[in-house]
């Protein structure tokens, strides 16, 4: 079975029992005959309504079918990036003061100079809007993005951003977002998981980024590991498909008979909803990582070598061919082994070749779905936890601190205005100066646009109801067509 529960313990000793003792023999069609019988005469069956994955309506006509994140795990420079400051440029070197979380009460710290972006900006496309060299090929996409400057977070620590970007919550374990919109919806297709990580290493806060929590283990994230072998055990271990479904028939009724003697367990139903998927991964999931009838141009589109499993190139060809099979919401984390954009050392050291491994396979992505008309229903969603500071200890320090205050993301697809840019930071790049856009706002405008509404979309648990955006949050509308 493909391992959907990448760090989960044994399987259950009556899989073991069922793959030694009772497969392929004699014994076999009479147990399952067995088996079947008692749970038609008694245990209960699932129904359709109770599928976790079965299409769900919307609370409203959706612009989104489907959601690509990219997440660049680390923090990304904005005034490097997507927020040009040329104020910051004349005022190198000038002593500012603020009470920021990240240098207050910090020795060393107790004076701050203004530090100049390290890439030039220019103005891109039709639009004319300023994005620097460190992203030359998304820059020209420019004109199909929604550019928003005024992104916030509540915490300076990597951890704790990461996991609020991710689930909502700064401080606790929630649902991530991925979860919820699985939750939500359903599946486009019950082969494949509606909720699928892409991701080389295991980023801040590590596998909650992708978790269910309390709401049920289906929903959570199935990881990918860019590799021979992306997801394990992908391809099945008998030729004949008939007999591994009758095995799985037989497992089915045992594990239901289980589950109605432990009063539903939310977990057990979990797993048991895990075995069907694999089954269903085994069968799709191959062809889907199968890159060989790609194009000589398209490999080249991004960046990829014809034989290669691995590298953002990969990740987002994949991500494209898994929402063409039908996945919800694909993420995309980019957390390689050579480190992330926590550049507190040396910011042209780590954002340049940071920069350089995700632009072309981000604006090759983007190409990509436009030419295909995929970008009409697909939401493309780029963004980091935080941003860096536009200051530090010295004028002349090569590194950039943790800035929650401030930071940009982008949007680019369905139901998104092309080629806008919303909210504004201050001259310096320091503070939210116009239409501050929250986490939680960032988080309900990614719903709204799937068709859902954040304050609707609850689960009840330990006595009230959560959802997403806790009890905060507003939809970005002036970015929407």
């Amino acid at each position: 079975m493909c391992d959907l529960q990448q760090h989960s313990s044994q399987q259950p000793s009556r899989r073991g029992f069922l793959q030694s003792a009772v497969a392929g023999s004699m014994l076999f069609s009479g147990l399952l005959s067995q088996l079947m019988a008692e749970e038609t005469a008694g245990a209960p069956i699932r129904s359709d309504d109770e599928d976790p994955f079965a299409p769900k309506p919307t609370h409203f006509p959706a612009k989104a079918k489907r959601v690509i994140f990219l997440f660049m795990s680390g923090g990304v420079s904005h005034v490097d990036s997507f927020d040009p400051k040329p104020k910051l440029t004349t005022d190198h070197g000038k002593q500012v003061t603020l009470d920021h979380p990240e240098t207050k009460n910090r020795p060393g710290y107790e004076k701050l100079f203004l530090k100049k972006p390290q890439w030039e900006f220019k103005p891109r496309g039709k639009s004319g809007i300023e994005v620097s060299e460190l992203f030359p090929h998304i820059a020209e996409c420019v004109d199909d993005l929604a550019i928003i400057r005024s992104c916030h977070a509540d915490h300076s620590n990597h951890y704790n951003a990461t996991l609020g970007m991710h689930t909502g919550s700064f401080n606790f374990a929630r649902p991530s977002i991925g979860a919820w919109a699985s939750y939500g919806l359903g599946s486009l297709n019950q082969n494949l998981p509606t909720f699928m990580v892409i991701a080389p290493h295991s980023p801040y806060a590590g596998g909650q980024v992708w978790a269910s929590d309390f709401l049920p283990g289906s929903h959570q994230g199935t990881l990918v590991v860019p590799g021979a072998e992306p997801v394990r055990n992908i391809h099945r271990r008998v030729a004949n498909s008939k007999l591994q479904e009758r095995e799985l028939a037989a497992l089915a009724a045992l594990n239901r008979r289980h589950l109605a003697a432990h009063h539903n367990d939310a977990v057990l139903a979990a797993r048991i909803k895990t075995f069907e998927t694999a089954f269903g991964m085994q069968s799709e999931a191959p062809e889907v990582f199968d890159l060989s009838k790609e194009t000589d141009e398209t490999l080249q589109l991004y960046g990829l070598p014809r034989g290669s499993t691995q590298g953002f190139g990969w990740q987002c060809l994949v991500a494209r061919r898994m929402i063409e099979h039908g996945v919800r919401f694909v993420e995309l984390i980019d957390s390689g082994s050579s480190g992330n954009w926590d550049a507190h050392g040396d910011m042209i050291s780590q954002h340049a070749p940071l920069a350089k491994n995700v632009d072309q396979p981000i604006g090759a992505l983007l190409k990509d779905l436009k030419r295909r008309g995929l970008l009409e229903d697909t939401l493309v969603v780029w963004t980091s936890e935080f941003g860096r500071t536009p200051f530090n200890n010295s004028a002349d320090a090569k590194g950039r601190e943790h800035h929650p205050w401030a930071f940009t993301s982008w949007m680019a697809g369905a139901g998104v205005k092309p080629g806008i840019i919303h909210g504004a930071t201050d001259e310096y790049g320091i503070q939210v100066a116009e239409n501050g856009v929250h986490v939680h706002d960032l988080h309900a405008t990614i719903l709204h646009l799937l068709g859902l509404d954040h304050t609707r979309l609850t689960y009840r648990h330990a006595g009230r109801d959560f959802r997403l955006t806790d009890v905060h949050g507003n939809v970005v509308r002036p970015i929407l067509t």
